[in-house]
C-alpha cells in the first residue's frame, strides 16, 4: 500500500489476442494465460490480463467491459506480428482501417475510421527505458511507427484515444512480438516463450515503475 501523499499503485491490464487466419497460434494469447496465473504483484495494485477477439464487431464493446470493470491506469497490449525481429515497441496508433483484411469471422470493417478524434495518437508508455531494459536482458527491439491495418492497430487506437468507456488509462501502448519457434515459418525469426513471458515482465515492471516515480523522468517518453 502506497504512503499518504505517495503516488497510488496503479491497476495493469496486459492484453493479448486470439488465433486469427494465418496465425493458428498465437503467442500473447498463451502470454495473457501465464500471466492470468502467475500475475507480477511488486508496486501494483491490482493487474489483470484478458485476450481479445480478433473481431471488427466486438472488439470496442470487449474493451469498454473491460474498462467499466477493471479502470486499469496502465494498459499493455500485446499482438503477433509473424516479421518482427524481436519486442517491436509501436509508437503509434493510426485512425484507419484502410489496408483491413477479414477478421476471424470473415468480415470487415465497417469503417475505414476507427473511432472519432485525430489521425493517429502516440504511445505513452516509456519506450525507451523498456528499450533499454529489454536490450540489457539480451532480448531484441525494433521500432515501428505503424501498427498495420489490422485488430492490432485497432485495439491499440481504441485504448489511446479513450473512446471506450471505463478505458481511460493514463498510460497505454502496444508491442508486437514475433512467433514462437514450433510456430515460425522459414525466413522469420522467433522468440522462445521463456524470453517472450521475461520481456513482458520487464515492460510490465518499467511501466509500472515509472507510474509510481521510480522511472518518472521516463514517463510518456518514446523514440
Amino acid at each position: 500500500m502506497a504512503g499518504e501523499g505517495a503516488t497510488p499503485l496503479p491497476r495493469v491490464l496486459v492484453t493479448g489476442f486470439s488465433v486469427f487466419p494465418g496465425a493458428p497460434v498465437n503467442p500473447t494469447e498463451a502470454l495473457a494465460r501465464l500471466l492470468s496465473l502467475d500475475p507480477p504483484t511488486e508496486g501494483l495494485e491490482a493487474f489483470q490480463a484478458e485476450i481479445l477477439p480478433v473481431e471488427y464487431a466486438g472488439l470496442a464493446d470487449r474493451l469498454s467491459a473491460i474498462g467499466r470493470a477493471f479502470r486499469p491506469d496502465i494498459v499493455i497490449q500485446f499482438g503477433l506480428a509473424r516479421r518482427a525481429i524481436g519486442f517491436r515497441l509501436e509508437g503509434l496508433a493510426r485512425n484507419s482501417l484502410k489496408h483491413a483484411r477479414p477478421d476471424n469471422q470473415g468480415h470487415l470493417p465497417v469503417s475505414e475510421r476507427i473511432c472519432d478524434g485525430p489521425e493517429s495518437w502516440t504511445s505513452t508508455l516509456p519506450l525507451n527505458a523498456i528499450a533499454d531494459d529489454l536490450q540489457a536482458e539480451g532480448l531484441p527491439v525494433e521500432w515501428s511507427d505503424d501498427a498495420g491495418g489490422y485488430l492490432c492497430n485497432m485495439a491499440f487506437a481504441l485504448a489511446r484515444s479513450g473512446t471506450c468507456e471505463g478505458l481511460q488509462a493514463g498510460m497505454t501502448g502496444f508491442v508486437h512480438v514475433p512467433p514462437l519457434p514450433e510456430d515460425a515459418l522459414e525466413g522469420e525469426l522467433p522468440i522462445s516463450a521463456a524470453d517472450l513471458e521475461r520481456g513482458a515482465r520487464l515492460i510490465i515492471a518499467r511501466c509500472v515503475a515509472t507510474w509510481t516515480g521510480a522511472g518518472r523522468s521516463d514517463r510518456n517518453s518514446k523514440r
